[in-house]
């Protein structure tokens, strides 16, 4: 009998004849998670993956394991060969562990026969372990219905006997459906909006904007921090930082002061894009959820849009703050955020900036400035960090 991890994944399985490309993705993202853990073997199995590995690291393993996209559920399992005494032994090791700490008093067993040549069919193969475990465990009773805990064995080459599913993120492996680049500020929540469409299996870049030495060098750190965080989650992140003082100054010397937000927001998408049509990314991911501020209005949305191309994703449109800020506090990016440390957002801040702002106003007052020169000189100063 060995001890190994199984692991469950979900909309994989719908993916008909692109399925090998997303199992091989998720496999690559696993031991890309794990290298330094080290594993002796990861192998497929009728619609499962399963880890070979030292069980002293399972703690650890699966901690990580949970922040891989893709995956399901993790269970710590026995790995036996498929006949009933070995089966009986691994239920009974098992058993014994589950009820050493625990105060369990009903139990069931659910089988799967994937190999319909064993010679036990799932109800029978259920009844009879289940009616071992009584024999072993006086204190054990069964309910089928809401039992304390369930004996899961699924019989495939081998056989595979666990109790444990510990939940992960589910989604699409990262890596599997394209690239966007994420509008990464110090705030709550482009991290958490990061977060969702690198779910969906999106690889993920990020920009930040500073306005230093307006803004300090330590609000950079921060952003930094937040990125190193998200990439637990993401694999490493190649960030973009981009100085857009210079931008701020122009528009508040030569615009009107309302519109300092919608114009700030518009240099912003153009340069994003151009970072991300020279890297080969696909998209924009912007953390705004609707009516939360005064640029995320619909109108103020539809003119931001209007700066740009590419197609602009906003996961979070529909979420209120309490939504985000418990994703944030989910994937530890919250106390991170909510550290006191200013972004350019707040330089030449307006006291009431515009929330229904007309496309041709605003075209109107970039005609003041000289767009492309201020975009290309900001590009010019970018430094580039990889974040792992």
């Amino acid at each position: 009998m060995d001890k190994i991890l199984s692991i469950s994944y979900g909309e994989l399985a719908l993916k008909g004849l692109n399925r090998r490309y997303f199992e091989d993705q998720l496999i690559s993202n696993i031991k890309r998670a794990i290298k330094d853990l080290g594993y002796e073997k990861i192998y497929k199995e009728q619609g499962k993956l399963y880890i070979e590995a030292n069980e002293d690291d399972f703690p650890q393993m699966i901690n990580r394991l949970k922040k891989v996209f893709g995956l399901v559920n993790i269970s710590p399992c026995i790995r036996t060969e498929k006949n009933i005494e070995d089966i009986e032994k691994a239920a009974i090791e098992i058993m014994k562990e589950k009820t050493k700490n625990q105060a369990i008093k009903t139990f069931k067993v659910e089988s799967k026969r994937a190999d319909k040549t064993f010679p036990i069919k799932s109800p029978g193969l259920s009844r009879k372990i289940g009616g071992v475990i009584l024999k072993n465990f006086s204190d054990l009773t069964v309910d089928v219905h809401k039992p304390d805990t369930i004996l899961y064995i699924d019989i495939k080459q081998k056989a595979y006997i666990y109790t444990e599913r510990i939940k992960g993120y589910g989604g699409l492996p990262v890596g599997t459906n394209g690239k966007a680049l994420l509008l990464l500020s110090g705030g709550i929540d482009s991290p958490v909006a990061g977060f969702m469409m690198a779910k969906r299996g999106v690889e993920i870049s990020a920009v930040h904007y500073h306005s230093y030495p307006f803004t300090s060098e330590r609000s950079e750190e921060k952003v930094k921090e937040l990125a190193s965080i998200l990439s637990r989650y993401t694999g490493k992140i190649k960030m973009f930082s981009v100085n857009i003082l210079e931008i701020q100054k122009e528009i508040n010397a030569k615009c009107k002061e309302n519109e300092m937000t919608i114009l700030s927001r518009r240099f912003m998408m153009r340069i994003a894009e151009k970072i991300a049509l020279r890297e080969g990314i696909h998209g924009l991911i912007t953390g705004e959820s609707l009516g939360q501020v005064a640029s995320q209005t619909i109108q103020s949305l539809s003119v931001t849009n209007a700066a740009v191309n590419l197609p602009v994703f906003r996961p979070l449109i529909g979420l209120d703050k309490l939504d985000i800020v418990e994703i944030a506090k989910d994937i530890e990016t919250y106390e991170t955020s909510i550290l006191p440390y200013e972004d350019c957002c707040t330089v030449f801040l307006p006291k009431h900036p515009v929330t229904k702002p007309k496309l041709e106003d605003i075209i109107k007052s970039e005609e003041l400035l000289e767009v492309d020169s201020l975009i290309e000189r900001a590009l010019e100063n970018m430094k580039v960090t990889i974040i792992e």
